[in-house]
């Protein structure tokens, strides 16, 4: 007997997105900033459309590359 599947949507595409994600992120590093960092982090936030989180991380991404490309020279 054929399994009919159900045709996905939008919201069923961002509830999957959002659960894959979770999964896969897992670890949780907490720091203190200063309220000004907060406030700029925010304002990126917003002008953005991304959360705190993925700034934070693309922020650690290009500061190890930057790193990587240092050590190389």
């Amino acid at each position: 007997m054929a399994r009919i599947k159900k045709p996905e949507t939008k919201e069923t595409k961002v509830i999957q997105s959002k659960k894959n994600k979770k999964d896969h992120l897992q670890n949780i590093i907490s720091l203190r900033i200063s309220d000004q960092q907060k406030i700029t982090l925010e304002k990126l936030s917003k002008a953005t459309s991304k959360s705190v989180s993925d700034i934070m991380r693309e922020a650690v991404n290009l500061w190890s590359a930057k790193r990587r490309n240092l050590c190389l020279d």
